[in-house]
């Protein structure tokens, strides 16, 4: 296991071994955001998903256009590896790029939720917030079916995962995703005001590690843009086969007039 520099609120993340071994090239980057206040847009963030899109439409790809993108192919690959029908089923990527690719905008939900769309059209890879109240674990491992799952805006109905479906679980036997990155659960969704968040980005596809460290960069170098150009407190890590977990230590605030930024990885003795 690897951790980070010290802080307040640690958040484990692992990937349960399972999972690598049905698809041994997944990669999972992750920055958490100590705290940060969530607008309802941003210029930046709204130049930078138009300029996604715009780019999509002028690629002008089908709907087999969209599956054949090397990251949306290898995900559609490991949903097969995991029992999951991806015509069915698409990813979270997939999904968004169909919709830009017919030639419509995407619907802007907040600066937050606009960022990670921007940086997952542009990557063609899952990228997610989650807002992190109440949780301080996080598995992405098969789903044993005892899990509750709350779908995102219809909470009153809740949902049992199917035993073996790969999702986001926690040690309180909530789970935070259905069907891997296909659908986010309510609990962690990103609203506006002030929130502790987790931003995920995922590949499964051999050289990937190398796109989502991109996509980790363009994310953090917008974050410090919401954040008026100063140098948002963060911490940030990548997960794979070799290195399955990580504590996550939230950096504090800096105080008036100290530097802040994102903390570096050590290894835990």
């Amino acid at each position: 296991m690897t951790q980070l520099s010290d802080g307040a609120q640690p958040l484990s993340v692992r990937i349960d071994d399972r999972v690598t071994t049905s698809v041994p090239e997944y990669v999972l980057g992750l920055i958490a955001v100590p705290a940060i206040q969530v607008e309802p847009a941003h210029p930046a963030v709204s130049a930078l998903l138009t300029a996604a899109e715009d780019a999509l439409h002028r690629a002008d790809l089908d709907k087999a256009g969209v599956a054949e993108l090397p990251g949306i192919a290898a995900w559609r690959a490991a949903y097969r590896a995991v029992g999951v029908n991806p015509n069915r089923f698409p990813c979270a990527a997939e999904s968004i790029a169909r919709r830009v690719a017919r030639g419509d905008r995407l619907p802007r939900i907040n600066a937050l939720v606009d960022l990670c769309n921007a940086v997952s059209l542009d990557a063609a890879l899952p990228v997610a917030s989650c807002a992190l109240t109440g949780v301080a674990d996080l598995v992405v491992r098969p789903a044993d079916g005892t899990e509750t799952y709350l779908p995102l805006g219809a909470p009153d109905a809740p949902e049992r995962p199917e035993p073996g479906e790969v999702v986001y679980a926690d040690a309180d036997g909530r789970a935070h995703s259905r069907r891997w990155n296909w659908r986010q659960g309510h609990l962690v969704r990103t609203d506006l005001g002030r929130h502790r968040l987790l931003l995920t980005v995922e590949a499964a596809h051999p050289g990937g590690r190398a796109e989502v460290e991109a996509a980790l960069g363009r994310l953090a170098a917008a974050l410090d843009e919401l954040a008026g150009g100063s140098g948002l407190p963060r911490q940030r890590a990548v997960l794979d086969a070799g290195t399955p977990a990580v504590v996550l230590r939230d950096a504090d605030p800096s105080p008036a007039g100290a530097p802040a930024g994102g903390s570096e990885l050590r290894s835990r003795s």
